[in-house]
């Protein structure tokens, strides 16, 4: 029983690697394959309607899985001294509001676009917000693991830009709107894939 654990968790890493990687590949092409828009000012929800927004939707759902496979990868693998509940739930909250994000895009097309907006504007925001903060608690709880506590300085410090970026992002308005998003995606995703390759060694 005690031997299961570090394949499990190998497969998590494997999976959560995956959909980060999906993500990452699908968006840096489409900044070359939308010429209709500018990248600098057009943020990545744009790219979600007209040609190849279902690729993005599909990636938006990969990279949801990836963030509940990484959550549930970092709890299993973890033992009861070095793990808490908050950054899975997190992990998993933002996940679910990934995948909503994406598919609310489509669901406009079936009526009441102004209703599914305000979802898509919420969900954003809570994916954004939570994946941030898991990313800070469950780099913190790094420490208290004895394989993996040499990773927590990178980890932590890589979160806190993430997170410095967001809200810089999101209270600095005379900034690209759609570069500083990007920028701030990038950061998160470097994190994820990162993270996911970690636990992929475990």
């Amino acid at each position: 029983m005690m031997r299961s654990r570090p394949v499990n968790t190998r497969a998590f890493g494997a999976v959560a690697f995956a959909g980060a990687a999906v993500f990452a590949g699908v968006t840096f092409v489409l900044q070359f394959l939308r010429s209709d828009l500018d990248w600098i000012k057009t943020p990545l929800s744009y790219y979600l309607n007209g040609a190849y927004g279902d690729l993005l939707i599909a990636a938006y759902v990969a990279l949801s899985a990836s963030l509940l496979a990484l959550g549930i990868g970092f709890y299993r693998g973890s033992a009861s001294s070095a793990r808490s509940a908050a950054p899975l739930l997190l992990f998993v909250v933002g996940g679910v509001a990934l995948a909503v994000t994406g598919l609310s895009e489509k669901a406009k097309a079936y009526g009441h676009p102004i209703e599914w907006e305000m979802v898509h504007l919420a969900a954003t925001e809570t994916t954004f917000l939570c994946v941030t903060v898991a990313m800070l608690l469950q780099s913190w709880w790094l420490r208290f693991s004895l394989s993996w506590r040499t990773h927590f300085a990178f980890a932590f410090g890589l979160a806190i830009v993430a997170f410095v970026a967001l809200w810089m992002y999101a209270l600095w308005h005379a900034l690209p709107r759609g570069a500083s998003q990007k920028i701030v995606i990038a950061l998160i995703v470097w994190w994820l894939g990162w993270a996911s390759a970690l636990l992929r060694r475990k």
